[in-house]
């Protein structure tokens, strides 16, 4: 089964005729044995059909929908195509230098009993943290020298004690021997559930998509917001919510939050937490990306926003899946590679042995579409038949999901993208951080092409309250 039938079986009717979608292309683009760039397209055109469900209830018409493997490939390193122009009129790549330090902490190192081993130091105060640990100090060849003194599951255990990332490299095979992943192997790659009942609701009138839906988005680094970014190129109102004192990397937030507006709230004050519920009572999708329980604690679980909002689309993103004995584990795009196999498998023959991170952040980006695909198929549900629905989706059932689809035969050579491409796909924007160039939305709709209506904007800068009709 491809990644486009298993993303598509999700959707549960029949998959659309075959003049309707359209995907040119082939792998490989990315330097990478895994097919990344038709995987991310199957996660895209998902999106598009599930947009065209939506058009159809609103105007009785669907669309052709048609995209590029080389474009979805694209939208799996975005972060890295964002230019910001400076003084003298010329584009720099935009850097947060603070994440790019610990990016390059982020390596392979081998364990005492000889296993290889990635403690992730993401943020700062999560680099301190580790390296505080390992009793390392901040340089690999102290890291690998801390690392070499542990075995592997011991170091695995202790990091997950301490309420850190990190993992033991494995093999595909060894993942689904665990009992996680076992369990993550008889899920679907998007799951859907119904909560609660409420009467069926119309799609709202508009000239786009997803015109007068409203959608809050407590997420931050790459999936979750890239969930929500989605939604916001189809024309919803999309409100980032963060407590002020939130870690964030700031280059991600400046390519994710395009057509987003962006305000602070903390909800674990009383005053912010009731202003949060007020916007729920009139929301139609709500997306966190925290590890399973912690919404529940401060009043914002899925069962209690169904409640205060019968109709909400809850959509819950994390690492490792909702279910099974790491569910409750904190993880990020790197983990999720080497717990699932990606790591061990994801070379050409001029590699080596040595664990090689994918060449992006294929599961986060993928997940993120997942997300939002996974949103608008309870919308389109919820319009049919009423409902409360919590959507699922986690970075580990995305990678199993691209292994599954099968690798590139050994020796291929990528045919990376080329600048001229990058800019034929990109647009300009006017910023709080100057005039910007980034990526465009890459899927194509024959009657309602998705665009960002507003530019990315600063955090915090906007009021916690819907726009006005």
């Amino acid at each position: 089964m491809t990644a486009l039938d298993e993303i598509l079986n999700v959707r549960g009717t029949q998959h659309p005729v075959s003049d309707e979608l359209q995907i040119i292309g082939k792998d490989p683009v990315l330097n990478s044995n895994f097919k990344l760039g038709e995987v991310a397209a199957a996660a895209h055109a998902g999106v598009g059909v599930a947009i065209n469900d939506l058009w159809e209830l609103k105007t009785g018409q669907r669309q052709k929908i048609k995209l590029n493997v080389r474009s979805a490939a694209a939208t799996l390193k975005s972060n890295k195509f964002i230019k910001i122009q400076n003084a003298t009129g010329a584009y720099e790549d935009l850097i947060d230098t603070d994440h790019e330090y610990n990016r390059q902490l982020n390596g392979v190192y081998r364990t005492k009993d000889g296993r290889w081993f990635l403690p992730h130091f993401g943020l700062n105060h999560l680099r301190e943290r580790m390296l505080g640990l390992l009793q390392a100090y901040p340089d690999n060849a102290s890291i690998a020298k801390a690392v070499s003194k542990w075995d592997a599951l011991a170091l695995e255990a202790e990091i997950e004690q301490h309420n850190l990332c990190g993992g033991m490299v494995r093999t595909n095979a060894e993942w689904l021997g665990e009992p996680h992943g076992k369990i993550l192997s008889a899920k679907p790659v998007v799951e859907i559930t119904k909560i609660g009942s409420s009467d069926p609701e119309p799609m709202p009138a508009g000239e786009r998509p997803l015109s007068g839906v409203k959608a809050l988005d407590l997420t931050r680094i790459l999936a979750g917001p890239i969930a929500a970014r989605t939604l916001a190129e189809h024309g919803a109102d999309v409100l980032m919510v963060a407590a002020e004192k939130t870690p964030q990397v700031h280059a991600y937030v400046a390519d994710t939050c395009h057509g987003k507006r962006s305000c602070f709230l903390d909800i674990t004050e009383k005053e912010d937490a009731k202003r949060l519920q007020d916007l729920v009572r009139t929301a139609d999708i709500f997306s966190q990306g925290y590890r399973p329980g912690a919404m529940d604690k401060h009043g914002f679980g899925a069962e209690e926003l169904s409640e205060i909002r019968p109709g909400l689309i809850y959509v819950s993103i994390n690492c490792y899946g909702f279910d099974g004995p790491f569910s409750k584990r904190g993880g990020w795009e790197q983990v999720a590679q080497i717990m699932t196999g990606l790591t061990t498998e994801n070379a050409f023959s001029d590699q080596g042995a040595v664990p090689k991170l994918l060449p992006a952040a294929a599961n986060d980006y993928i997940t993120g579409y997942l997300g939002a695909y996974g949103a608008l198929l309870a919308l389109a549900r919820r319009a049919k038949e009423g409902g409360s629905y919590h959507v699922k989706v986690s970075l580990c059932q995305t990678a199993m999901m691209i292994y599954r689809n099968g690798k590139l035969e050994d020796g291929l050579s990528p045919q990376e993208l080329s600048p001229d491409e990058i800019a034929a796909l990109s647009c300009e924007t006017n910023t709080h951080l100057g005039r910007a160039k980034h990526l465009s939305p890459i899927l194509q709709m024959s009657e309602t092409s998705p665009f960002w209506a507003l530019p990315t904007p600063k955090l915090g800068a906007n009021t916690a309250e819907w726009r006005s009709a």
